[in-house]
């Protein structure tokens, strides 16, 4: 007889593999009421002075916290859920036989949905190049992958407003399809170590099979599980340096450094954050504290691109399978899109 609970393949899923699903709108009831309840706690139950310096970086780091947290686990939960669709050989199915341009954009886009850190981007690699994908589409979906995903959006999001993370989205997505357009067209096959090339597909490739909802339900817990415990520590950090550059950082003190006037920050910003490794959850939150302190909103993307998009131990792995001079031109074509983008935005805003 048939079960409610029951897959395919004969497993049994008990009803209480779908609470997680039934405390969303228990985490989205808490995330709305959570500013008046930290205004009470600091002005009321602790007394603090609204003009203290102290004050001001006591109240961000006690709202931003929980409300970055909050807001990633909800987020990462459902992305988790819908990456369980979209396996990197699936995904590696959909850019077989696509031309360029056609391909650059469908890499970029695939790239967002699935799973991919430092350590897959070798295996990752050589399953595209194997399968014939062009280079340029296989770029494309590396730089999208690490650079924009849900906990860059949802910092974004939860920090500066769903316009701030929209264009995020939309500059991350145009820097990784023209990057690894331009990549194709320069034909640099010859930069790729040739026992790429040499490997067979069945080294790489992975068994599709049916997963129940329940299953995908799993999925959702288990990515809250593994990112938000991974990446926790950095969030409190980075909300804490912000903390204290919101409270005791004069005004304006960033426009001379990070400012519009300052024509030098956009190269400088993107300089400085290709060599250094941090990832979404500790470099966005300082972002927002020194764009309140007078830093101009483009140079403020063009750093936080290049260090989550272009991070040196990627570059390190990266280079067992490729060439030094494709991994020059690799960085000098998406550093030239990322300060283009810091210029654009610091002439647009």
């Amino acid at each position: 007889m048939d079960d409610c609970c029951s897959t395919k393949a004969g497993v049994r899923h008990s009803p209480f593999n779908y609470i997680p699903l039934l405390l969303i709108p228990f985490f989205i009831t808490i995330y709305f009421y959570l500013e008046r309840g930290v205004d009470f706690l600091v002005y009321a139950v602790l007394g603090l002075d609204r003009s203290s310096h102290l004050t001001e970086s006591i109240r961000f780091f006690l709202y931003d916290t929980p409300k970055v947290l909050l807001l990633l686990t909800v987020i990462v939960f459902v992305v988790g859920i819908i990456r369980s669709y979209f396996s990197p050989e699936k995904t590696r199915k959909a850019l077989e036989g696509k031309p360029l341009f056609v391909g650059n954009v469908m890499a970029a886009c695939l790239g967002i949905v699935t799973p991919f850190c430092s350590c897959s981007a070798i295996p990752l690699f050589i399953g595209f190049v194997e399968s014939g994908i062009p280079l340029g589409v296989t770029f494309s979906f590396l730089i999208a992958a690490p650079m924009i995903n849900e906990v860059a959006l949802v910092l974004l999001f939860g920090l500066f407003g769903w316009r701030t993370a929209l264009l995020y989205l939309a500059t991350g997505l145009s820097i990784a399809i023209i990057s690894g357009w331009v990549i194709g067209k320069l034909k640099v096959e010859r930069f790729v170590e040739q026992w790429v090339y040499e490997m067979k597909a069945g080294d790489i490739r992975m068994p599709e099979e049916q997963v129940a909802f329940g299953d995908r339900i799993q999925a959702g817990y288990t990515a809250v599980v593994d990112i938000v415990s991974a990446v926790w520590i950095y969030i409190v950090i980075g909300i804490a340096v912000g903390a204290a550059v919101h409270g005791y950082v004069p005004e304006n003190f960033m426009a001379s450094i990070m400012g519009k006037a300052a024509w030098w920050s956009v190269p400088l910003s993107v300089l400085i954050g290709v060599p250094l490794y941090s990832n979404a959850a500790g470099i966005i939150p300082i972002l927002q504290a020194l764009l309140e302190k007078g830093a101009s909103l483009g140079t403020a993307l063009a750093f936080m691109m290049s260090v989550i998009g272009l991070s040196l131990p990627e570059m390190i792995i990266l280079r067992k399978v490729i060439k030094l001079p494709l991994i020059v031109i690799f960085l000098s074509v998406v550093a030239t899109g990322i300060m283009i983008v810091g210029f654009l935005f610091n002439w647009i805003y």
